[in-house]
């Protein structure tokens, strides 16, 4: 999964998208109901980084597939959305088996 472009892409969607329920779900109401801040700080900077690591893998995964601006734009804006980074992986996952099957033949 991790040697191809679009395969490490996938991967840095899926810890990206946990990590944005992570902090919305968990991380924020113990800061706010429970006065617990430490979560915000720590889920936070992780799901700062792997947004940027989002963001680069995205670029690489357009660059080498040759994605019209279209595309990336939806794959950016899945981002912003909860669940929107798990959405996108289902519309690739079919990509992907096609780019494995082609490269067995």
């Amino acid at each position: 999964m991790l040697k191809t472009a679009l395969g490490r892409f996938r991967f840095v969607a899926f810890w990206e998208g946990l990590s944005f329920l992570v902090l919305l779900l968990i991380a924020m109401p113990l800061k706010y109901a429970l006065n617990m801040p430490l979560g915000v700080r720590v889920v936070g900077m992780a799901h700062g980084l792997l947004f940027v690591a989002y963001l680069y893998t995205l670029m690489m995964a357009a660059i080498e597939y040759r994605w019209g601006v279209k595309r990336i734009a939806v794959a950016f804006l899945a981002s912003l959305v909860p669940g929107g980074t798990f959405w996108l992986d289902a519309q690739l996952r079919g990509e992907a088996l096609a780019l494995e099957t082609a490269k067995t033949r």
